[in-house]
């Protein structure tokens, strides 16, 4: 099989990309051939000399009719633009997360119609679509069920590609699967564009010995998973059957549930008083809005019926992080 990866220069795609290679197979069938593609050259020496691996570098957008000269039997649609880059600049998010998927959409159906291929689709949501307004407040605890309220650009624009998919998947031109990323931490590497960045770089940059910013009430409640246990998710709701998916709208990953005070007290009990008070609080109100509009505690039932579960503990996540440093 052939499969396309998109945004796969960026951390995520990095490890879907090795542990795809790793495995050989997706849905028992022998992955004979990827496209990464990403705005940035893919940096993994090991990756790129693998000979499965083609390597695209430019705007996705602009790249759709050359990278569809090919048939693609799956696609792994990760790349997007960030949260505090769609607040800072609107039209940015439009294209980069609306248009480049309803664009990415019309390249798979068309393929369909050429082939009779309805290729296998997953999208990379986010717990972002969550929020709540004075009409309907968000609820304390966010289960399958719970209406999707997005306080935020990058919000808005994933579920409105939730849609999409599923409206394509129900059209049957193409078999979409969509999963609720939780904030993925611990990230390596620098801080990214996203609200959410400071959440890694509490940790990693004070186990580095450098000093870190968190600009957020440290009270504030977040979902959570580790790079393993997101990967896990992302390979497993793609191999799911239809069945087993109970539908076509978008599944919430698990979560574990704490507050960033939390967090930073398993970075003392590992690493001690001097490298957590590393971490000083500098309050930052537009940061600290878009991820309190984000919910900290879900139900997630169905993507416990797929066998998936939360990181067992904060301490688990770094430990996972400093092994990675080996």
């Amino acid at each position: 099989m052939k499969l396309l990866i998109t945004g796969a220069a960026g951390f995520l795609g990095r490890e879907l990309v090795r542990e795809l290679l790793s495995r050989s197979q997706l849905n028992g069938q022998v992955i004979e051939s990827v496209v990464l593609t990403d705005r940035v050259p893919s940096s993994d020496p090991g990756v790129i000399a693998d000979s499965r691996v083609q390597v695209h570098q430019g705007d996705l957008y602009e790249s759709l009719p050359e990278l569809f000269e090919s048939v693609y039997d799956g696609v792994f649609h990760l790349a997007s633009a960030v949260s505090a880059e769609c607040e800072a600049d609107f039209s940015l998010g439009l294209r980069a997360n609306l248009a480049t998927t309803q664009a990415l959409l019309e390249k798979l159906r068309n393929q369909h119609t050429e082939t009779g291929l309805a290729a296998k689709l997953f999208f990379a949501s986010s717990v972002a679509v969550f929020g709540g307004d004075a009409g309907l407040p968000m609820p304390p605890v966010i289960t399958d069920a719970t209406l999707p309220v997005p306080q935020s650009s990058y919000g808005v624009h994933k579920f409105v590609c939730e849609q999409l998919i599923a409206d394509y998947t129900r059209k049957g031109f193409i078999d979409g699967r969509v999963a609720r990323l939780m904030t993925v931490c611990v990230r390596p590497g620098r801080p990214n564009g996203a609200a959410s960045s400071f959440l890694s770089g509490i940790i990693r940059e004070p186990l580095a010995g450098q000093s870190a910013i968190c600009p957020v009430d440290p009270e504030t409640k977040v979902a959570l998973a580790s790079p393993q246990n997101t990967i896990a998710g992302i390979l497993r709701v793609t191999e799911a059957s239809r069945d087993e998916l109970a539908g076509r709208t978008a599944i919430n990953l698990p979560a574990l549930s704490l507050t960033v005070a939390d967090m930073l007290a398993a970075l003392e009990d590992i690493a001690g008083s001097e490298t957590r008070a590393l971490v000083s609080l500098e309050p930052d109100a537009t940061i600290a809005k878009v991820v309190g509009s984000w919910p900290g505690t879900f139900d997630s039932a169905r993507a416990k019926s797929l066998g998936l579960r939360a990181d067992a503990s904060f301490h688990d996540i770094i430990h996972q992080y400093i092994d990675s440093l080996a």
